[in-house]
């Protein structure tokens, strides 16, 4: 988890460019759970901004911590001046600050899950709002979903993150509301889906999929050729589900 982790900055300008941003509504639904005004927030794992952009222009004072430097340098040539940017892991973020929001995009699951939650309680202000949220990203049309899977099979049986604390897809509380709700430093945990469609080219589809870390741990050769094969049952354009996942906390 850790290598996989650390695999993006090789693809930083390509992440930039096929990573599908986050819809307004997100930040209604964030905004709204928190029922007041957010000052300041602390994003984990802030990539290359995608999530920032999305706080920052809802006038929220953003600190953006990554830990890899090539995203870093891509994340600050896309960032008004009044987001301050960390290079840091989330178990290196001092703990002298507290924000009114802290938040992660798609990068809780690379955090160490020993005492996330009580160094989690400690940047967040007594009753101040943690949210994470993520877009698993596939194909809308099942039938090219499973037929992608299949060409990829032979090469790559899942290309998931799985839950980090095993809970059954089928359940309806999901990772990491599962955590949060055993957490002694966290209340009123909710879980809620924004609907989010795209339409785009195969060949764009593709450039997604080339910043997923399952298919960066392949070597270039095998990786080529998923994607050869992926190409192959495509039609021209593919309409994809980018529904996103969010959970969120209240520190107590």
């Amino acid at each position: 988890m850790v290598e996989r982790a650390l695999s993006f900055g090789s693809v930083a300008e390509t992440y930039e460019r096929f990573r599908p941003g986050y819809p307004v509504e997100l930040f209604e639904v964030v905004t709204e759970y928190a029922g007041g005004p957010i000052r300041t927030a602390l994003e984990i794992g802030a990539g290359t901004g995608k999530a920032t952009r999305l706080f920052a222009q809802g006038g929220i004072a953003v600190t953006a911590s990554e830990p890899d430097a090539a995203m870093l340098a891509e994340l600050r040539k896309h960032l008004p001046a009044t987001v301050t940017t960390v290079q840091s892991t989330f178990e290196d973020l001092p703990l002298d600050s507290s924000y009114g929001l802290v938040y992660s995009a798609a990068a809780l699951h690379w955090t160490n899950p020993v005492g996330r939650w009580e160094r989690m309680s400690a940047l967040v202000e007594p009753g101040g709002v943690f949210a994470s949220f993520g877009a698993p990203i596939q194909l809308a049309d099942p039938d090219l979903k499973e037929a992608a899977r299949a060409a990829r099979a032979p090469y790559l049986e899942d290309d998931g993150v799985p839950s980090p604390d095993g809970t059954p897809a089928e359940l309806p509380m999901q990772w990491p509301g599962t955590e949060l709700q055993q957490s002694e430093w966290f209340t009123d945990v909710r879980q809620s889906v924004v609907e989010h469609r795209l339409t785009i080219s195969a060949q764009d589809y593709i450039g997604h999929l080339s910043t997923v870390s399952a298919y960066l741990m392949l070597e270039a050769d095998v990786r080529d050729e998923v994607f050869r094969r992926i190409l192959a049952v495509l039609p021209d354009t593919v309409e994809l589900d980018a529904q996103i996942h969010a959970h969120l906390a209240r520190r107590r």
